[in-house]
């Protein structure tokens, strides 16, 4: 699993947007007047970007990523103020979660798998922000004869395994409400679609050549055709791609055991 920083940047504006900011402002808060805030997966520091400037001065970040590339720009963009541990995502036992009032995740959940989820919430004791989870919706317009199939042929690509085990894909904000609500957190959702119009053509013709190479890697004959036509059209062409936004708020018991770890 790894991104390239290019595709990162290319899709930033687009997560920025998104992002819902009720609950983006609810996880702030749940972070408390002294936030150590641990960033899994955190790529370019595009987190940070959204959410430090609602923080207090003096927030603490640590930055987890298995890619010392993209750690290093995200060190750059945080004025090197940030802790950086770069640290194989898959092992949950070896997160550096220690200390942690909110543990914060971006484009992370679809793409690992129930287990791990499922370890994870066995492991929280602090609130987890985790956004942009894509969610298996697609809408196009002007519509092409082809868009539904090649959707549920790329949905089907998205629970294939990415190197965490068979992904989650589209089910992964709602299994994860379901692990963590299992063990006492108080969880909320909310809506975060992609909104990508003309005036991010070049952000749409990366986004189709994936989907259409991922729907033909699933089986879907006419995909690379679907994926020209949409490249072709992408001046004149608007989408909706959904995500889906969750926070989790542990309760008292996951509280408790914070603070008998310190």
């Amino acid at each position: 699993m790894g991104f390239s920083a290019d595709w990162l940047a290319l899709r930033e504006p687009a997560d920025l947007a998104a992002r819902d900011g009720a609950l983006l402002r609810r996880a702030v808060q749940a972070a408390g007047p002294e936030p150590l805030i641990v960033d899994l997966g955190c790529g370019t520091g595009a987190t940070w970007r959204a959410m430090a400037q609602h923080f207090p001065k003096g927030a603490r970040w640590r930055f987890v990523d298995n890619d010392p590339a993209l750690l290093a720009l995200a060190a750059a963009v945080a004025g090197g103020g940030a802790e950086l541990v770069e640290a194989d995502i898959a092992d949950i036992d070896a997160l550096p979660l220690q200390g942690a009032t909110l543990v914060t995740a971006s484009a992370l959940l679809d793409l690992v798998s129930d287990a791990w989820v499922q370890a994870l919430a066995e492991r929280l004791n602090a609130p987890l922000y985790a956004a942009l989870s894509y969610d298996g919706i697609m809408h196009w317009s002007p519509q092409d004869p082809e868009d539904a199939a090649i959707t549920h042929a790329f949905n089907h690509h998205q629970r294939s395994d990415k190197g965490l085990g068979p992904a989650l894909g589209p089910d992964a904000a709602g299994r994860a409400a379901q692990h963590l609500g299992a063990k006492g957190f108080d969880v909320a959702q909310a809506e975060s679609p992609w909104h990508i119009g003309p005036d991010m053509a070049e952000l749409q013709i990366a986004l189709t050549s994936g989907i259409a190479q991922a729907a033909a890697d699933a089986g879907a004959q006419n995909a690379r055709d679907w994926g020209q036509r949409r490249q072709m059209a992408a001046q004149n062409t608007r989408c909706t791609i959904g995500h889906l936004d969750i926070l989790a708020i542990p309760g008292r018991a996951q509280i408790e055991a914070r603070h008998a770890v310190r």
